[in-house]
């Protein structure tokens, strides 16, 4: 049985110790043993480093722990210490690590630890908006984003750290406006279980989201559903958006045509394209071809962030054509808005209501698409494709929606023509006027 050694090295040895010399001379990693797995180990140059040898599971380990010569070096004594320590974890069954390397994660979770204590909500807010703003569609959602967090959440628990947000200080939030602001309320705590999601990705949080709907807050919270339907039914409302009757379009229109301005104008175009208010009041002119009578909507501004393409009735184009005219009298059109506001950039989202409610109560601009989606069912034959796609609705996969647009837009553009036909009849009470061609001919 070999000898065991026992602090066989002395701080002399450690000094003048030197590499392994083979037989053509030259030098190798040479090891000194000191007993109890401490060796000084040596490689070609001179550079000296204390390991250590262990054996775990069978398998040899040699565990570096730290340099025996220079600055920081580790004195013989220190070294037999640091021998000691790893023996231990060794009979623990721990497999070793170097110092160095254990420094550097007791570093790391040092370092992690102060993030997590100085990462506030807002902090982990402001981290989420910066990498996902990018990618929304329009101005409106990312300032709404801002503005609501700003309203609801930072004043409970914006200074917050983030990983100690918990279910009293969401709930402090979303109690005052959940059954008077129930859309809102809703909102807020999407937005708020996203970034706390966000945030236990980054390694900021290690609890349940605080914020989640199933399982959790619609234990304690009416569905957002229900709190709407309570408020209207309080209000006197009904749930969607207010719709004029089809059959009272014709008259309400020829008493819009009466009225001047780019809002009247703007809100006719929308009525007779069966738009939404935000494409109307987004539309510019390098999105019109008036030659091809075609306004084409890109992805990024349409809800189901598929391009759209619109046919545009006889009416529509003589409109745009006047607009075109007057703004090319101030130079290149291609990237102005089609509907400007009168102190530059486009019209407001509200401008076209404010001109609704200046001449009808009880409606809303959005409500248009649903009467001309009536008086298309009611009053034409045609197909309930054609009908969705002049909505903007998906049909069936992209390929296959890609696939209608093409065919179907002539027919999209009878249909679009029957509506500004009948939107410039006489009303007459069964929602047919004479003007309009037969529905079997509009459907073919």
């Amino acid at each position: 049985m070999p000898r065991q050694l026992h602090n066989a090295l002395t701080p002399v040895t450690v000094k003048n110790a030197k590499p392994g010399i083979g037989p053509s001379g030259s030098e190798y990693v040479k090891r000194y043993a000191d007993g109890g797995g401490l060796y000084l180990q040596v490689k070609p140059g001179g550079a000296r480093s204390w390991v250590y040898r262990g054996t775990v599971a069978g398998k040899v380990r040699y565990v570096g722990l730290g340099s025996a010569a220079g600055a920081g070096a580790l004195s013989l004594a220190d070294a037999r210490e640091a021998a000691r320590e790893k023996a231990k974890e060794v009979a623990a069954g721990v497999i070793p690590v170097s110092n160095w390397r254990k420094r550097q994660r007791e570093a790391k979770a040092a370092e992690q630890s102060a993030r997590i204590s100085s990462t506030t909500f807002r902090d982990a807010a402001a981290s989420y908006l910066s990498l996902n703003e990018g990618g929304w569609k329009n101005d409106k959602h990312r300032k709404q984003w801002h503005s609501t967090l700003e309203t609801y959440a930072y004043p409970h628990f914006g200074d917050l750290p983030v990983g100690e947000v918990a279910t009293e200080h969401v709930m402090a939030a979303l109690k005052p406006i959940w059954n008077e602001k129930p859309e809102t309320a809703n909102r807020v705590r999407g937005r708020i279980e996203r970034i706390l999601d966000a945030a236990k990705v980054e390694g900021l949080r290690d609890s349940e989201n605080p914020a989640r709907w199933r399982g959790h807050l619609e234990n304690v919270l009416p569905k957002p559903s229900k709190a709407k339907r309570r408020r209207n039914e309080r209000l006197g409302r009904s749930g969607h958006h207010a719709a004029m009757p089809y059959a009272e379009v014709p008259a309400f229109m020829a008493k819009l045509r009466e009225r001047e301005g780019i809002a009247a104008m703007a809100l006719e175009f929308t009525i007779l394209t069966a738009a939404r208010t935000g494409e109307t009041v987004g539309a510019t002119w390098s999105e019109i071809n008036l030659e091809a009578a075609v306004w084409t909507i890109p992805a990024n501004r349409m809800k189901a962030e598929s391009e759209h393409t619109v046919p545009l009735p006889s009416r529509i184009t003589e409109l745009l054509g006047a607009l075109r005219q007057l703004a090319r009298s101030k130079g290149d059109v291609s990237n102005r808005p089609v509907f400007p506001a009168i102190h530059g950039g486009s019209l407001s989202n509200m401008a076209m209501l404010m001109q609704l409610r200046r001449m009808t109560t009880g409606v809303t601009v959005h409500g248009f698409r649903s009467s001309f989606r009536d008086w298309a069912a009611e009053t034409t034959g045609f197909t309930h494709e054609v009908c969705e796609m002049a909505l903007a609705h998906t049909i069936g996969s992209k390929s296959e929606a890609a696939y209608r647009r093409g065919v179907l837009l002539p027919k999209r553009r009878k249909l679009m023509e029957a509506w500004a036909d009948y939107c410039g009849g006489s009303g007459a009470s069964d929602g047919r006027q004479d003007n309009v061609t037969p529905i079997r001919e509009v459907a073919a």
